[in-house]
């Protein structure tokens, strides 16, 4: 019996993907001949979206339409091979990538199956550094076709491209359409050059920057398409639709709560009807729905709404940490519900609703922390009815609270008021936001002494301070100013609920803003070390470039630890990877300020040195980093002495960034060559 078109076998990540190819190669007109011909009802607005499930039926019948209206029989193996530049799964690239090789990620590819079929069972025959057999074996009940065999092994071939090496070459020789029990592949690919440069020209992009830019621009979209509508069910389909950018999973559930206590608001997509009502129940109870779900709290400082999850089938898992990005969407789906909720319960004046709307569509648009502060400040006396107003954000590294942006202050108010942090010794009442993060006024006349004197110099007299607190984690604080005699009396009705609104809007900006500096700060610097990664080192080694000449020499030392895989073998990897972290630590304590330090890959460093009076310089800056590897290194309760051996090269008129980096990484093979370097002490 052909199973519905919505059965949850086929993910609706495959579905888009495919359509996207086949709008890339034919235009819009030979998608809807794609459509036409497989005869669906289902639009393309549902094909294209990721949180629906579709029928193997379907699936292989979309495949069919497209080799035809495209008139390639190689067409799903291409579209298999494109996903990569179609973004078909972002969030799985950048978990795959974590994994460090092709090996790893074929190890554990069988898991990451059942995020785009519940059809087939794929097992992992044997694997090597640059090989790999796959069984791969559509389960019974389903006629297998060659289609999908061929768009499985585009698939396929795309994992070495995600470590920016060559596409995998695929022997098929067995097909489960020959009447045999499963498909077997049989894989090879190139390894891993040691070389950054040789591995860059490989492939015009990267595809763990491409996944990241393209997590970045969801994580935009995200916020803005949340906000375009003023509408609960719209928004509640867009929050499932949305979730699975961050998870690719066969089920997702959405409860939220009502505020007079009613009837919860449910979407699904996946789920069967007769599981729905025990599964809202137990995920507004806040149960355990066991390893086969992710779940996020629809939650913001002021409330909570309800719980977002995906699903899997019994048996299967997450792979990695999903939950961090599904709590990231979830973080914009409460403030879009903060603001829904807001309209549906009070019904404000229109004014107010308008001017929170209208501060929710900008701070989508704004980016980063300066931005979004901005944004704020301006949006407080329009939608509160304030003179002026400001907003200060917490500085954890020195424990003060600093000014970020602020609004119809004098411009010398505005100047002092942007060269006076404040400090809870000092100043009382920010002891007290910390302590019981409530909203309250502030009167000149009844302030501590240093506030009372900032209030004085800005020309403000009565403040309404409103903490911004993200879960337990203090962010800053909005303020809203008034002339005196003019603030509120007291906190409460119309007037807190509209710094609240604000206030609200502005926590789920900033916490956006940064995760966009965090996911921003992964593309560039290594994530063991923390140091700049081979992207970041040549881009910083490319601006000093124009800075370099007489005078101002610009020198690379190219470093790499000897015997390094012998402490792997001998100690394991996690001593290695402590070991790469304390050599890192060394390396930065025994560069000049204004030198950088980068990792390139493995056990390679390199350092940027800018401003040499002299060439010379550059091998005594060399000597000192060969020197600060004579004490032991301390390993799993061990010393251990690794030493390095360094490649000097100074720039010369001509030369570029990579043959810079080139010279002396040759430099030091030949120092390598030179040197006896003693074993590990392990």
């Amino acid at each position: 019996m052909t199973a519905p078109a919505d059965a949850p076998e086929t993910s609706g990540a495959t579905t888009g993907g495919l359509l996207s190819y086949v709008r890339a190669v034919g235009g819009d007109e030979a998608v809807a001949q794609v459509l036409a011909r497989t005869g669906t009802t289902a639009s393309l607005d549902e094909l294209e979206d990721r949180s629906r499930w579709w029928s193997y039926d379907l699936r292989i019948r979309l495949f069919a339409a497209a080799t035809e209206v495209l008139r390639d029989p190689r067409t799903m193996y291409e579209v298999g091979a494109s996903a990569l530049r179609s973004g078909m799964a972002h969030s799985l690239v950048l978990l795959l990538r974590t994994m460090g090789s092709p090996r790893h990620v074929f190890g554990k590819l069988p898991r990451a199956v059942q995020k785009f079929s519940t059809t087939s069972t794929m097992q992992i025959v044997a694997t090597g550094r640059t090989t790999a057999t796959i069984r791969y074996r559509l389960h019974d009940g389903y006629l297998h076709s060659r289609l999908d065999c061929l768009y499985t092994q585009g698939l396929l071939s795309t994992v070495p491209a995600i470590f920016t090496l060559p596409p995998a070459r695929i022997l098929h020789t067995e097909c489960q359409s020959d009447g045999l029990d499963a498909c077997v592949y049989h894989l090879e690919w190139a390894p891993r050059s040691r070389l950054p440069w040789r591995r860059t020209r490989r492939t015009t992009v990267d595809p763990e920057l491409h996944a990241l830019r393209g997590q970045l621009q969801a994580l935009q979209s995200a916020a803005t398409d949340l906000v375009a509508s003023d509408d609960l069910e719209t928004v509640l389909r867009r929050i499932v639709s949305r979730a699975a950018e961050a998870v690719l999973a066969p089920a997702y559930l959405l409860a939220v709560g009502t505020p007079g206590g009613g009837a919860p608001l449910v979407h699904s997509a996946g789920v069967p009807a007769e599981q729905l009502p025990g599964l809202v129940g137990a995920l507004l109870a806040g149960d355990d729905l066991g390893s086969s779900a992710v779940v996020a709290d629809i939650a913001s400082s002021r409330r909570t709404h309800g719980r977002l999850a995906a699903l899997y089938r019994p048996g299967d898992h997450p792979i990695g940490d999903e939950a961090a990005m599904l709590a990231a969407y979830a973080g914009h789906a409460a403030a879009a519900l903060d603001l829904l909720m807001a309209l549906e319960d009070t019904r404000l004046e229109a004014s107010r609703a308008g001017a929170l709307l209208s501060l929710a569509h900008e701070l989508a648009a704004a980016e980063d922390v300066d931005a979004i502060s901005a944004v704020v400040a301006e949006a407080l006396p329009r939608v509160v009815g304030c003179s002026s107003a400001s907003v200060m954000l917490w500085d954890p590294a020195d424990g003060r609270l600093r000014a970020r942006a602020s609004i119809n202050l004098s411009a010398e108010g505005a100047g002092i008021f942007f060269e006076t942090p404040l400090s809870p010794e000092d100043t009382p009442e920010l002891m007290e936001l910390l302590t019981n993060r409530e909203p309250r006024i502030i009167r000149d006349a009844d302030s501590s002494p240093g506030l009372r004197r900032l209030l004085a110099q800005i020309e403000v007299a009565d403040v309404v301070a409103l903490p911004l607190v993200a879960a337990d984690t203090f962010l800053g604080v909005a303020t809203a100013s008034w002339e005196t005699g003019e603030a509120p009396e007291e906190l409460t009705g119309d007037v807190l609920a509209r710094l609240q609104g604000v206030g609200d809007q502005a926590i789920s900006a900033l916490q956006r803003a940064r995760l966009l500096e965090t996911v921003r700060h992964q593309a560039h610097h290594d994530a063991l070390t923390g140091l700049p990664n081979r992207v970041l080192f040549l881009e910083r080694l490319l601006a000093e470039l124009p800075s370099a000449g007489p005078g101002a020499h610009l020198g690379v030392l190219f470093c790499d630890l000897d015997r390094f895989k012998q402490v792997n073998d001998v100690l394991g990897h996690a001593a290695g990877d402590e070991l790469l972290r304390q050599v890192a630590a060394r390396l930065g304590a025994a560069i000049r300020p204004g030198d950088t330090v980068g990792r390139l890959s493995g056990d390679e460093f390199a350092i940027i040195l800018p401003g040499l009076v002299d060439p010379a310089d550059a091998h005594g800056l060399a000597a000192r980093v060969v020197d600060c590897f004579d004490e032991p290194f301390r390993l799993e309760g061990r010393e251990v002495t690794v030493g390095t051996s360094v490649g000097v090269a100074v720039h010369q008129p001509g030369s570029d960034a990579e043959e810079l980096l080139r010279q002396a990484d040759a430099a030091m093979y030949r120092h390598k060559q030179r040197q006896s370097t003693p074993r590990p002490a392990v």
